[in-house]
């Protein structure tokens, strides 16, 4: 089950969060891993090979072209394909929509949407020169939110841009299904997790706005917000993006997986 043994697959924003428990999670399931970051996330391709597993990392601004090309030829130098994709790195940036600035969205889309973009972009060049008709089927899966859903105050521009995400890979889906690359590119949506720098920056904002330096409260809010009773873990989206890149969800594409606690069921 979830198994993913031999396949390469790439994970940017893998230096923290749920980057890192995803490329772990894959090397677990059997996965060659290259892992990405602004700075080489070293201390992530570390854990996975003191694990036994394989894992290369590098550099990489997502939102600058050159280096996904770079970046896709280590792939295939290093490991001699490309079979998987996960486009998960992203910013957060909250503020009423009034006093928002111009920088700040590109600042938000360079990241959230120019990433995710590319990374497909590059990512079906790639994979589809490894994997055909008769084999398993590629898999890119792009991280979108729980905003890119539904609305909610404050948070307009981010919810924009994975909003942007969801809609981008329906489409990327039905390219490659029509094409006949056999890829599936997917979606997945998580809710609250508590454990990411994002989940922490949210809580102090809100903290801040309150006029309180209770981040605690805002947990606590933001909790009761999750009918299933508690915030989401990193391993929650982590397992989620093992399904998706298995062949256990090989009837699987152009959907969205939401990994949200019942958030988004109220």
């Amino acid at each position: 089950m979830n198994r993913i043994d031999g396949r390469v697959a790439l994970v940017s924003g893998a230096g923290r969060g749920i980057g890192a428990a995803t490329a772990r999670k894959l090397a677990e399931a059997g996965g060659k891993l290259v892992v990405t970051d602004l700075e080489a996330p070293e201390a992530t391709a570390a854990a996975i090979r003191d694990a036994g597993g394989e894992a290369l990392a590098l550099a990489q601004d997502v939102g600058d072209e050159a280096g996904w090309e770079k970046t896709m030829a280590a792939a295939e130098k290093t490991f001699g394909a490309l079979h998987i994709a996960v486009n998960n790195a992203g910013v957060y940036i909250s503020g009423r929509i009034e006093d928002s600035t111009l920088e700040e969205w590109h600042r938000l889309s360079r990241v959230n949407q120019d990433g995710v973009f590319l990374g497909t972009k590059w990512a079906i060049r790639t994979i589809k020169k490894h994997v055909g008709p008769d084999t398993v089927s590629g898999a890119i899966v792009n991280l979108s939110s729980i905003a890119g859903l539904v609305g909610s105050p404050l948070t307009a521009l981010y919810s924009m841009s994975k909003a942007g995400v969801h809609l981008f890979s329906k489409s990327a889906a039905m390219e490659c299904g029509r094409f006949g690359y056999n890829i599936r590119v997917n979606t997945i949506h998580p809710g609250v997790i508590a454990t990411t720098a994002m989940a922490t920056q949210v809580f102090d904002e809100f903290s801040a706005r309150a006029g309180r330096n209770d981040n605690e409260r805002i947990k606590e809010r933001m909790r009761a917000l999750h009918p299933i009773g508690r915030l989401g873990h990193e391993d929650d989206i982590a397992s989620g993006i093992l399904f998706l890149v298995s062949n256990d969800s090989s009837f699987m594409t152009g959907t969205e997986l939401v990994v949200d606690g019942g958030y988004t069921a109220q």
